[in-house]
């Protein structure tokens, strides 16, 4: 009885995602880069979000992000790049990677959309960045070092090589392996861009068994 269950449940995963193959099509749910990029451990499947803090629906979209990133398994490498398609898209840009640098973004992440979605704070000039990370702890002396610094311009300009190579026009965007991107308009919502993002991701895992 137990091995007719187990049959039985493996038959209908299979089924599962016989269907899923089925329904999310190249060119349809998906769009194949014309320059496919190298990710950065080529041993896992590299998962890119880019978005920007200003963008509402990178807003609304993160909480998603973040749920999700507790189901990827350890041959997924997901990290996130800021798109920098205007001035203030820069300045955020950089914000982003100054935290990083700093080694507080993943306490102020999601505080960074919230200050600008919620308390209208758009985090433009240096000094309102400055009063919001004190209230993380950071002081002006070690942002002022790491403001404009050689790693910062360093990261800035490599991401916004990659966005470039991506040849993407709107965010958010989800870029898998290089080689596929995948937005709500392609996948059909912005609650289906995982369903079609792991897909992908099965579909670049086979390839890295071979």
């Amino acid at each position: 009885m137990k091995l007719i269950k187990t049959i039985l449940v493996g038959a209908a995963l299979m089924l599962a995602f016989t269907s899923q193959a089925a329904q999310f099509q190249e060119g349809q749910h998906y769009k194949v880069l014309a320059n496919p990029t190298m990710a950065r451990d080529a041993s896992k499947v590299e998962v890119v979000e880019v978005f920007w803090y200003g963008c509402g629906h990178c807003n609304h979209f993160e909480p998603t992000v973040q749920a999700w990133k507790k189901s990827i398994q350890a041959d997924v490498d997901f990290y996130q790049l800021p798109a920098q398609f205007s001035r203030q898209w820069k300045v955020h840009a950089e914000l982003f990677y100054l935290t990083h640098a700093l080694k507080v973004n993943d306490k102020v992440h999601q505080a960074i959309f919230d200050q600008i979605h919620k308390k209208r704070n758009p985090l433009l000039n240096k000094d309102d960045q400055k009063e919001f990370l004190a209230g993380y702890g950071v002081s002006e002396a070690d942002f002022d070092k790491y403001d404009d610094s050689f790693g910062v311009r360093r990261q800035l300009k490599m991401a916004d090589q990659m966005v470039r190579n991506y040849a993407i026009s709107g965010v958010p965007a989800i870029i898998v392996n290089g080689k596929y991107m995948v937005n709500a308009s392609s996948a059909g919502g912005m609650d289906k861009i995982f369903g079609v993002v792991n897909f992908l991701i099965e579909k670049e895992r086979k390839t890295l068994k071979k």
